[in-house]
């Protein structure tokens, strides 16, 4: 599979929505997982990298679900390339900002992604569109159990699975789940969500995790640890979490309509208005006026159809994204802002 047939067919779950109300887009399980006797990356020598690469991705590429898939070392790619991959969540920002002995095992269908000598030996991870955390573990535990029949995987009785940050000690999981949250935003009951999270050792963060602001009313609600408890667990709790989220959310936006129709309509309409009009628009402006369109679709102030446009375009105005769809060289950020305005104009035209 090569580098261009993987961006000119992006992945379901990154364009359209399963969530009616599109609220929640994707859930995603990761795993880390490294090997016996071998120190982890941020440790290893060159060479040990690279003799760990070798040996992983011999036997990841071997796995029927990635079969077929891209692979990559990260020194192949330059860096427009790792940003892509980066804006379509198959790879972390981490990897992106690495090189030697380093790489990705991407799915034909993108749902799965393997990253090699990022943190750990190995990440795993499976993304799905809407609620489907429990789908996406069962999926990712397959790709795990064919790599651990193969593989020296470094784990403890006691422990767990051992990995580089303590805090992924245990069953090494990370269960994910990005939601759009404009109702809860404006509504300002986000902080009480954020509260209630830690209660549950869960963690509330932007739109590309750890260190990330929540651009454009998306966040990502993540497990905080998983030492002490079983994998089943950390999904049906965060499941759980996730839907009732979900519930308020939609609660939310319901009573910011009754409450103020004319005001949500009249704000959905003007983003409208400034999207498909607009000369120049920065990312954070544009993310956070497809916010109010999305949410306006979501409400039958605009058709349902006009999501699938919405999700699309913000895909698109990413940098990197961005940089690949224009014709012309961006040399100042107005130049950039130009481009990305255009690119809207055109998307939300359907053109």
């Amino acid at each position: 599979m090569l580098f261009d047939d993987l961006l000119n067919n992006p992945a379901k779950w990154m364009v359209e929505s399963k969530d009616e109300h599109d609220i929640v887009l994707t859930s995603r399980i990761r795993l880390a997982r490294n090997l016996t006797a071998t120190p982890f990356p941020g440790w290893a020598t060159r060479q040990q990298r690279a003799d760990t690469l070798a040996l992983t991705s011999a036997e990841a590429r071997q796995l029927p679900a990635m079969k077929g898939g891209y692979y990559a070392e990260l020194s192949e790619l330059n860096q427009q390339q790792k940003q892509l991959l980066v804006e379509r969540h198959l790879i972390s920002r981490e990897l992106a900002a690495r090189s030697e002995g380093c790489a990705v095992l991407i799915s034909r269908n993108q749902n799965a992604s393997i990253l090699f000598n990022e943190e750990d030996h190995l990440r795993l991870q499976y993304i799905l569109p809407g609620i489907q955390l429990k789908k996406a573990w069962n999926a990712v535990s397959k790709i795990d159990s064919g790599l651990e029949a193969k593989l020296p995987y470094a784990y403890n009785t006691r422990l767990g699975y051992l990995t580089a940050c303590p805090t992924n000690l245990g069953t090494g999981m990370r269960a994910s789940v990005m939601m759009h949250l404009p109702g809860l935003v404006i509504s300002e009951q986000m902080q009480q969500v954020v509260q209630a999270a830690v209660q549950l050792n869960i963690t509330v963060r932007g739109l590309y995790g750890e260190g990330t602001e929540a651009t454009g009313n998306l966040f990502q609600i993540s497990n905080q640890s998983t030492l002490g408890d079983s994998e089943e667990q950390i999904v049906e709790r965060m499941t759980r979490f996730t839907s009732d989220l979900a519930h308020q959310e939609w609660n939310a936006r319901r009573k910011l309509l009754q409450s103020a129709s004319l005001q949500v309509k009249d704000r959905v309409s003007r983003a409208y208005g400034l999207l498909t009009n607009a000369t120049l628009l920065s990312t954070q402006e544009a993310l956070g006026l497809l916010s109010f369109l999305r949410m306006g679709a979501s409400l039958d102030i605009f058709s349902h159809q006009a999501l699938k446009h919405v999700n699309k375009t913000i895909l698109n105005i990413q940098p990197a994204h961005l940089a690949r769809l224009s014709t012309t060289e961006q040399t100042t950020s107005e130049d950039r802002d130009q481009i990305r305005a255009d690119i809207i104009r055109k998307e939300l035209s359907g053109s």
